[in-house]
């Protein structure tokens, strides 16, 4: 499984001002749906989702992710939606939810088979270690830099 196959240029957006995690999430889910990857119940799902397991990911760097995701029946067709905010905004901690991070970069993922986010998951978690690809999604000005750079990683691992 490969994250490059699953983003599109269309579902990426650089730059975004948001100032909470839920104004984040529902315009990351509208974008998977303006193309027809979830259903209506999507967003709403995500978001019911994400408080009760919140998925804020705090990292080595100074750059921390989270990734929302939801169950594959609001699912049409597999993607992932990618944020990179223009300013951070706070999410609950994946490992402990009474505590705080301050995400940087958002992935949302819309999977249509359950194991799929497992293994979406651990190849995220695999870039996630990589504080140059990180840094190249920070600093890309299109869509089509975050492609590139997760393109050479994929290229790295072959």
């Amino acid at each position: 499984m490969s994250l490059s196959k699953y983003l599109s240029e269309s579902t990426i957006s650089l730059g975004l001002e948001a100032e909470t995690s839920t104004i984040v999430i529902c315009h990351l889910g509208q974008k998977l749906m303006d193309v027809g990857l979830v259903k209506d119940s999507f967003i709403e799902a995500a978001l019911t989702r994400e408080l009760s397991y919140p998925t804020g990911l705090q990292l080595d760097g100074d750059i921390n992710v989270a990734i929302p995701h939801t169950d594959v029946i609001h699912v049409n067709k597999s993607g992932v939606a990618m944020a990179v905010l223009k300013s951070p905004v706070v999410f609950q901690n994946m490992e402990d939810p009474s505590d705080r991070v301050v995400v940087s970069i958002v992935f949302l993922l819309a999977l249509d088979q359950p194991h799929a986010q497992i293994e979406m998951l651990q190849e995220i978690a695999v870039v996630l270690q990589d504080q140059e690809i990180l840094q190249q999604l920070i600093n890309a000005n299109e869509p089509a830099d975050v492609l590139k750079a997760f393109a050479a990683d994929s290229e790295k691992e072959n």
